[in-house]
């Protein structure tokens, strides 16, 4: 019976104890929530502190509770700090607290303790609050600056040195195939001088035809067939009326089908032409960016080499040497016009002095002359007898 009795005063007293022990944790629980440091909307306050030497942007006291304005009456103690920062910590430890930012406020409370409690720290950081100038001497400002990554200087030159060689050969190619598809079109429908065709592209014209007859002719013994043009004038004979009539129309499809039968003939000859002059010629590996930049201060030197030589002859009056005719008429009527003109037609310019303004117009009025028809040339000739005619009796 005693042991009874014994058994049921422990129980008793274990109850209590638990009942005291819950009501104890019931009791914090209820202090917690009515702690404000413990609200995560808390006012941390500013501070000047860009490069985060202390606690970034926030104040260091006012992240553990305290507030600057009232330290000319309650400044904390290191053991009020101390008190703080647990109550803080225990809240706010990521293993205990799962909220979303729970990690980074411990972190700044930690931060915070750690400055306030180092005599050093504390004392400068109490110093820079009022004196962002002496923070931002020791400290720099807020600025920061980035940069890029460096680049090996070496690869990027040479990366470009080769896209603009790649290009200025593009470039010349483009050149070089505008008039080789024009000499094409020209020599193909068969264009006269006056009607936009070249010396280039008569003479291609004149090899596919030779070209193209020799094929035909090889056909025909080959086949035993009679020619298209011997046939059509056969059919023409028999037909009368009725192949006269007809007559236009199959001169047109005979003349379409030898464009048709020269333009590959034509094509092939003009593709080995390398160079028309002018400078329309096919790339090489002279026309590279590379090279032209390499040779560039040769033909500095070489220019003013030249204009030296011109000036120093032209201040002893002497007479215009060979060289420095053909370099005269060369810039006045251009590159391309000298390159497409022969021999005969050169010295005929050297003897106009083209390099001067006057005769040099004279000579492009000419030129466009030629280009008109046979009864334009004559109307054109026999005003300019009147306009000298009438120049010489003024």
């Amino acid at each position: 019976m005693p042991a009874v009795m014994a058994n049921e005063a422990e129980q008793a007293n274990e109850a209590g104890s638990n009942g005291g022990a819950d009501a104890s944790a019931s009791k914090n629980k209820i202090n917690d929530a009515k702690n404000p440091l413990l609200d995560e909307n808390a006012d941390w306050g500013t501070f000047y502190d860009p490069k985060d030497i202390f606690c970034g942007k926030f104040d260091c006291y006012k992240i553990l509770g305290f507030d600057y304005l009232t330290f000319e009456t309650a400044r904390p103690s290191l053991k009020e700090i101390t008190k703080n920062y647990r109550s803080l910590s225990r809240a706010w430890h990521p293993d205990k607290n799962k909220k979303t930012g729970a990690k980074e406020r411990f972190v700044k409370i930690s931060r915070a303790y750690e400055v306030l409690t180092d005599v050093e720290q504390r004392k400068e950081y109490d110093h820079y609050r009022d004196r962002p100038d002496a923070y931002f001497q020791k400290y720099g400002s807020g600025v920061t600056w980035s940069y890029a990554p460096k680049s090996n200087t070496t690869a990027v030159v040479l990366a470009l040195l080769i896209s603009l060689s790649a290009f200025t050969i593009w470039l010349q190619h483009r050149r070089w195939r505008t008039i080789a598809d024009h000499v094409i079109k020209a020599a193909v429908e068969g264009l006269g001088i006056k009607d936009g065709g070249s010396h280039e592209s008569l003479a291609v014209r004149q090899k596919a035809l030779k070209v193209l007859e020799k094929r035909q002719a090889d056909e025909k013994e080959r086949n035993g067939t009679v020619s298209p043009d011997v046939a059509n004038i056969s059919s023409t004979k028999k037909g009368g009326k009725t192949k006269k009539e007809n007559k236009k129309e199959k001169a047109k499809q005979e003349a379409e089908a030898e464009k048709e039968s020269l333009r590959p003939i034509v094509t092939e000859f003009v593709e080995q032409i390398t160079d028309f002059g002018g400078g329309f010629r096919k790339p090489t590996w002279k026309d590279t960016f590379v090279v032209q930049l390499a040779v560039l201060p040769y033909y500095i030197i070489i220019g003013l080499f030249w204009w030296l030589k011109y000036v120093s002859r032209r201040l002893r009056k002497l007479d215009y040497n060979d060289e420095e005719l053909n370099h005269l008429t060369k810039n006045a009527i251009g590159r391309v016009a000298w390159d497409a003109s022969d021999e005969e037609e050169r010295n005929e310019m050297i003897t106009r002095e083209l390099w001067i303004s006057d005769n040099l117009e004279e000579w492009k009025e000419m030129q466009e002359t030629k280009q008109q028809s046979v009864g334009y040339q004559k109307k054109y000739a026999r005003w300019k007898k009147r306009q000298e005619k009438s120049g010489k009796q003024s």
